[in-house]
């Protein structure tokens, strides 16, 4: 059978499960399997079997007696999505960054530099749940408003509270170099958290604008050796100056497999050739990247780089956290910059947006593909909205990077845990969630204008 609109329309049973917050024996049957393995591709009417948080078949009528079972006829199964960068402590400050008065560094640094515990963790529980709800699975959250011990805490907490997959990027006190990282604490956390942890932590880092500052060089460094010690992953800005800042990262040869840099639309090709050949990792976020001006993001431009993925950068600023957008939006930069309707394909950004993303993030043994042995992190996508119908049997990446939106993700599904079913977060209480978050941004707004 062709995957089409009329398939699920005609379907009497869809998507109906029991909602619960634990890992169990699931069986989603006959969807249509996306597993972006490029060497499976995609397996019509085909049943994805779970067990202890992992995948342990893959095919056609499969049987699993005391498994609970997920109806997925006419709709789309695919790997939950890969945020490879956020921010999620802004998710609070939607509406500030709108003009010449509300540009988002100045205004976002002095949000952030009073916000209060409590105000870190809604932000960042309600963004990790949007994330959730959008069909995102796991992200690189860049912790880089770590104000004191309670907000690294808090930060650490929110994520784990959430359900989704990730890692802390923990970081200094503000997005400036002034200031020391609080090192004790991030060798605190690192200790604490198993290496198998859903949630795990690494390094969110910045190089000094002064490149002569030798005294902010030495803290720098001290950063980079304690998450080498560590053994903790590295993520890298170089927005703003992308040119100088990859200067830099070659000339002091921290580049290396363990380094991300993040904002790079404006790097040369010689600069790509040397991160490729350091076995570094790019993370994109087309989206912000536009907003903030930071130039047009074409991921042609990136071709010599192999381990690159999509990020959101926060939902304030990003607008929403959409991953359905971000593709959307590579695409369009990419074909309009190529002069070519046919230069991006489809089926590559939706890579970007899964296993490669997997790879930036360090985890593509582990997720970004739905294989056997893998864990059990997957969306389900619905055909049967005003905004998919009409699917003749064409090219489902088109449909879902052209198409979809957040409201399309049925369920989602986390290291065998059913965190959305039925289009609704699982064990939300989503009047509170709201409630708390919209106090929160008002009384931070407050605090500020009281301050000006």
């Amino acid at each position: 059978m062709r995957l089409t609109s009329a398939t699920i329309l005609a379907s009497s049973v869809f998507l109906t499960a029991v909602s619960t917050s634990y890992a169990e024996d699931i069986l989603v049957e006959g969807g249509y399997v996306m597993t972006m393995d490029p060497g499976v591709g995609d397996l019509e009417q085909t049943d994805v079997l779970i067990k202890g948080g992992r995948i342990v078949a893959i095919g056609r009528g499969l049987k699993a007696s005391t498994a609970r079972r997920i109806q997925a006829k006419g709709a789309i199964v695919l790997p939950g999505f890969v945020d490879t960068h956020s921010h999620l402590y802004v998710t609070t400050m939607r509406g500030q960054f709108r003009n010449k008065e509300g540009q988002f560094f100045p205004v976002s640094s002095k949000l952030a530099g009073s916000m209060t515990p409590h105000d870190v963790e809604t932000a960042m529980h309600l963004g990790a749940l949007k994330l959730i709800s959008s069909g995102i699975t796991t992200t690189a959250d860049f912790f880089d408003n770590v104000i004191g011990p309670a907000h690294g805490e808090v930060g650490l907490r929110a994520l784990q509270r959430s359900g989704i997959r990730g890692t802390l990027y923990y970081g200094g006190p503000d997005k400036t170099t002034k200031h020391p990282m609080n090192l004790d604490q991030l060798r605190s956390i690192a200790s604490r958290l198993d290496k198998s942890a859903q949630v795990g932590v690494g390094l969110a880092w910045r190089l000094p604008r002064n490149r002569t500052d030798a005294r902010n060089w030495a803290m720098r460094q001290q950063e980079f050796d304690t998450a080498n010690e560590l053994g903790l992953p590295i993520q890298v800005h170089v927005s703003g100056e992308p040119g100088p800042t990859l200067d830099a990262l070659i000339e002091r040869e921290y580049l290396y497999p363990n380094l991300t840099v993040v904002h790079a639309p404006d790097a040369s090709a010689e600069q790509l050739r040397v991160l490729e050949a350091a076995g570094s990792s790019l993370a994109v976020t087309p989206i912000s990247e536009q907003r903030v001006g930071y130039g047009l993001t074409r991921f042609d431009q990136f071709a010599l780089v192999s381990k690159q993925g999509l990020g959101i950068d926060g939902n304030s600023l990003a607008g929403s956290a959409e991953m359905f957008a971000t593709m959307r939006l590579a695409s369009l930069t990419w074909s309009g910059g190529a002069r070519s309707e046919t230069a991006p394909d489809a089926r590559s950004l939706l890579e970007l947006a899964t296993i490669g993303g997997a790879e930036v993030v360090g985890m593509a043994s582990e997720i970004g593909t739905l294989s056997v042995g893998k864990r059990a992190d997957l969306q389900i996508i619905r055909l049967d909205s005003l905004n998919l119908a009409g699917f003749g049997g064409g090219d489902p990446s088109a449909l879902l990077v052209h198409s979809a939106h957040p409201s399309d993700v049925d369920t989602v599904i986390i290291g065998g845990r059913v965190v959305k079913i039925d289009g609704d977060l699982v064990d939300v209480d989503r009047p509170k969630l709201l409630q708390d978050a919209e106090g929160s941004a008002r009384a931070l707004t407050s605090r500020v204008a009281e301050r000006d």
